[in-house]
């Protein structure tokens, strides 16, 4: 985060529209005085200033509607109309604030004769456009007058190459799931107030808010149910190693995939695997044509998988990559899951359970029964594997991710990870986590397979779950964010390159190109 406020956050938590209005409350109640919009909109201007490039002088066009992200804006483009910008407000359609502070606003403005419109000048060219029209508050697709506005707003910025700056989060974007209602915003920078909003960082939201500011105003942290993942939470999760380690103190990882024609998938987790460190890696493979080693990394130990699928000494277990949906797989995976490991489950092993009853209930029965230690179970779905999982639509899954991976987690009793633009982690308990690196390099085949290798190769190592596939999940996202750094995305970037910069940063104990 830019703001240097936002440290009193100590791990960089998520708000929910019903957690911010929860704050705004027990604000409201102990100093009734204390204005929020007043510094709210004060630190709007003071932030348009900085991107206008100008002290003074600088035409900045600001989107003023109804409700408090209005007042806000109202109270901005005082603030800037004083300090000697060149301030034009659209107002689509007049609204009568409410908020004292909105009101001195506006009443300052118009005795300083600040220019305001009801129509969009399209002609008009400004240093920067600040977007005041809807904020957290808002359910639906704009209409009318206010689609409208935003449609022109987008196009001029776009036409002028001029910087937009949303005030709490871009208009028509849900702050709850990151959804765009309908017309949205495109934002080159967001403030937002209080906290980090969740659907700032994932679905839509990934593309349309551009970089984050967060301003607490001044107001304490509570407890959330969400995090972010970034550099700074994640770095201490890297395991250390003592010099006297051996390959024994790191675990042995199985991977399980394989079949034929859909080799490489397996091959891919392993070498992910491998590089992250685990004293061994077995690939079983379930094609009868499987060859008999790997000719790029022959330390893998390749063996069939129904030999592997009971190797004694394995200390971590992936199965799903390219394993198929033939007779054998059912049959891999349900003596794979009687198996008292931690465990990554992928791609087609999720299909098998979305679609097997009886292996579901040989699941339901390990996570629940006395008979085993609890599993460290990881699920790694994409959206399409989470809609067969909870026996909905893909769409379904897309337009609330958090509420979706929430609801695997709780349903099969297994750490989360929902695969996506901001990837969601979630845990049974109901606590998440959005990951904040990548990039669009990485819609490519083989990176799902790649990231299921290193989430074992860090169980195997004896991480817990949950760190296991928070330090996996970032881990791999900043390792395609160093290929795109590098000229190597976002076009034609591969699961086998980002693997190798994985190892890089995990070696050197840098994680670059925060998004936050």
């Amino acid at each position: 985060m830019n703001d240097s406020r936002y440290p009193r956050y100590s791990h960089y938590s998520l708000y929910t529209t019903a957690e911010i209005r929860a704050l705004e409350s027990v604000h409201a109640k102990k100093k009734p005085k204390d204005s929020l919009m007043l510094r709210a909109g004060s630190a709007v201007a003071a932030l348009a200033t900085q991107l206008a490039k100008k002290k003074r002088g600088a035409s900045i066009l600001v989107l003023a509607g109804p409700g408090n992200n209005g007042g806000d804006a109202w109270v901005a483009a005082a603030a800037l109309k004083k300090a000697g910008q060149r301030v034009t407000v659209l107002e689509p359609r007049e609204q009568k604030q409410s908020d004292a502070a909105a009101k001195s606003a506006l009443t300052a403005y118009r005795k300083a004769k600040g220019a305001v419109v009801t129509i969009f000048p399209d002609d008009d060219k400004f240093d920067l456009i600040v977007d005041g029209l809807f904020g957290i508050g808002l359910t639906r697709a704009p209409e009318g007058v206010f689609a409208d506005a935003i449609a022109r707003a987008n196009a001029n910025a776009s036409r002028n190459h001029t910087p937009v700056l949303a005030v709490d989060v871009p208009s028509g974007l849900s702050a709850d799931t990151g959804v765009s209602f309908g017309a949205t915003i495109q934002a080159d920078s967001t403030l937002t107030f209080l906290g980090a909003k969740p659907g700032l960082y994932t679905a839509d939201g990934v593309d349309v808010a551009g970089e984050i500011h967060v301003d607490t105003l001044g107001i304490d942290a509570a407890a959330t149910q969400g995090e972010l993942l970034n550099g700074t939470n994640i770095a201490p999760l890297i395991p250390q190693r003592r010099n006297s380690s051996h390959k024994g103190s790191f675990g042995n990882v199985g991977i399980i995939g394989g079949a034929s024609g859909m080799i490489g998938a397996a091959v891919l987790a392993a070498r992910a695997a491998l590089h992250m460190g685990p004293g061994k890696v077995f690939l079983g493979l379930a094609a009868n044509d499987a060859p008999a080693y790997d000719t790029i990394n022959p330390e893998i130990m390749v063996r069939r998988a129904e030999e592997l699928i009971t190797e004694p000494s394995l200390t971590s277990l992936a199965i799903g990559m390219g394993l198929g949906l033939d007779k054998s797989a059912p049959r891999l995976l349900t003596t794979a899951l009687a198996r008292a490991l931690p465990m990554v489950v992928d791609a087609d092993a999720l299909t098998l359970i979305a679609e097997n009853p009886s292996i579901h209930a040989v699941l339901q029965a390990k996570m629940t029964g006395d008979s085993h230690p609890r599993l460290s179970l990881i699920f790694t779905p994409h959206p399409g594997e989470a809609a067969r999982l909870l026996g909905i639509s893909t769409e379904e899954i897309q337009s609330d991710r958090i509420k979706a991976a929430k609801s695997i987690a709780a349903k099969f009793n297994a750490v989360t990870v929902l695969k996506g633009a901001g990837t969601v982690i979630a845990t049974p308990n109901g606590r998440y986590w959005i990951n904040t690196s990548g990039n669009p390099g990485m819609a490519s085949g083989g990176m799902g397979d790649a990231l299921s290798g290193m989430i074992a190769s860090f169980l195997a190592q004896g991480m817990n779950a949950l760190g296991a596939a928070k330090l996996g999940v970032y881990l791999h996202g900043a390792a395609a964010d160093e290929c795109l750094a590098h000229g190597m995305a976002p076009h034609g970037l591969t699961a086998s390159e980002v693997i190798f910069e994985a190892r890089t940063l995990l070696n050197t104990g840098l994680i670059p190109h925060d998004h936050d």
